[in-house]
């Protein structure tokens, strides 16, 4: 029985491990390797590396400075997880074919997500070159004042578009790829008001020159012509185990949690972008720094002495002093 599992290795994962080595807890990491991070080509908010860093050495740095503390990250999925009166059982599928079940006081879901990709010819060599792009967040300011195309369509694909369009570029089109656009009267003036060109037939060909796409062909033999990309095709959030528990959760798949963030499921914890927010690093890391703190303060304490759980209506000053004791 160790005190917090932690499901995934990326960003907040590796962060929230740290924290709870720090406090000296006994914990465990499983890690299957599916990172949206690494995915990142050069990342140029995160502060302290004003010359950019990439999601892979991101990871590298994360998971060096936690072996520093004796953390180490199995390699595997949990594949379940079942919820007992005060504790959890997880059952782990390990990467090298052996399967085991670990028993954990408390659970930290750090699965992030994965994106819903955009239907290109050589799109994995297209994203690892950094030629199609996710977050205009990240990267934006670099694209600035360069001919943008978002790919996406519907509400989301058009909110994309007008926040490159009223942020980094005057000229930004919105590709459907073969999805028809079903716009209000509204929506359309809004994308008319912000010179957002709309082209809705699906695309056949890349021409890639160098470290760009020279140029996008349509099925119908169109050539169209950008500096940078950007896919908006939304996320399918990793939260299975979670909803199998009974976990609140919106219609996009994002756990709800409280100010500790605790699913509704107590002594289940989210981090990262499944705790929905704002998808960013930094923002993930911070969610696991509020996660492994409060299991921390509650690792002593019985589980329904947690916010929203069972005893929920304790007095706080007694459960503030049975965490100081």
């Amino acid at each position: 029985m160790i005190d917090c599992l932690i499901v995934g290795g990326g960003p907040a994962g590796l962060t929230a491990a740290l924290y709870l080595a720090r406090f000296k807890r006994r914990f465990l990491v499983v890690d299957s390797g599916a990172s949206r991070a690494a995915w990142i080509p050069k990342s140029h908010n995160i502060p302290f590396f004003a010359e950019g860093i990439s999601g892979r050495e991101i990871l590298a740095r994360e998971r060096e400075h936690a072996a520093r503390y004796g953390v180490t990250v199995l390699p595997g999925a949990v594949t379940g997880l079942q919820k007992l009166a005060d504790s959890f059982v997880a059952s782990i599928a390990a990467s090298d074919g052996g399967t085991r079940q670990i028993g954990a006081h408390r659970v930290l879901l750090a699965t992030g997500a994965a994106d819903v990709e955009p239907a290109l010819p050589d799109l994995a060599d297209a994203v690892q070159r950094g030629l199609v792009r996710y977050c205009p967040i990240c990267d934006g300011y670099e694209s600035r004042d360069r001919k943008i195309a978002v790919i996406g369509h519907g509400a989301h694909g058009l909110g994309e578009a007008v926040f490159i369009a009223r942020t980094y570029s005057d000229s930004v089109t919105l590709l459907t790829l073969g999805e028809r656009m079903a716009l209000t009267q509204e929506q359309r003036a809004t994308a008319e008001q912000h010179g957002i060109k709309i082209v809705e037939h699906p695309i056949a060909a890349l021409d890639v020159e160098g470290d760009r796409i020279a140029a996008m062909r349509t099925g119908g033999g169109q050539e169209l012509r950008f500096d940078v990309l950007y896919s908006a095709l939304g996320l399918t959030y990793r939260t299975e185990l979670a909803i199998a528990l009974g976990a609140r959760h919106e219609p996009s798949g994002a756990l709800v949690v409280d100010d500790h963030k605790q699913t509704s499921v107590t002594g289940l914890y989210a981090a990262g972008v499944i705790a929905g927010g704002l998808d960013q690093i930094v923002v993930a890391m911070g969610y696991a720094a509020i996660a492994a703190t409060a299991i921390h303060n509650r690792c002593d304490l019985p589980m329904d002495d947690e916010p929203g759980g069972g005893r929920g209506d304790r007095p706080a000053s007694r459960l503030r002093a049975a965490i100081r004791s």
